[in-house]
């Protein structure tokens, strides 16, 4: 019998698989993308202090597009990249969250590398 496979589950496997080599620092915190089926969050991390630095998601009130479609990950890219430029954060390690880097994640990836963070 074919068993079906847990998504969740695989993608949690390959976050924690990713989490063991990435880490955010004060100098070079981490920019963690979670994607669920109506919104896209993405959050800028120091994972020493454990604060969140800088945070944005499609449902915030000055992002236009509020789906999880390749425009707002567009929109959403360079909106945290201002964010985090207004903090003086200008480098990142990119935490892909268990997804693949396809579609709305390498959107959202190129966007901020656009608007001028550095990862």
């Amino acid at each position: 019998m074919v068993k079906k496979t847990d998504r969740k589950f695989e993608r949690t496997r390959r976050h924690i698989r990713v989490r063991r080599k990435i880490s955010g620092t004060p100098e070079r915190p981490r920019l963690c993308v979670y994607r669920s089926n109506t919104n896209l969050y993405v959050q800028v991390i120091d994972d020493i202090a454990g604060n969140t630095l800088v945070a944005a998601s499609t449902l915030d009130k000055d992002i236009k597009t509020k789906h999880a479609n390749k425009e707002a990950a567009k929109e959403l890219g360079t909106k945290i990249a201002k964010k985090a430029l207004d903090k003086k954060i200008d480098t990142v390690v990119f935490d892909r969250g268990g997804y693949l880097y396809h579609g709305v994640v390498k959107e959202l990836a190129e966007a901020a590398r656009e608007a001028g963070l550095k990862f």
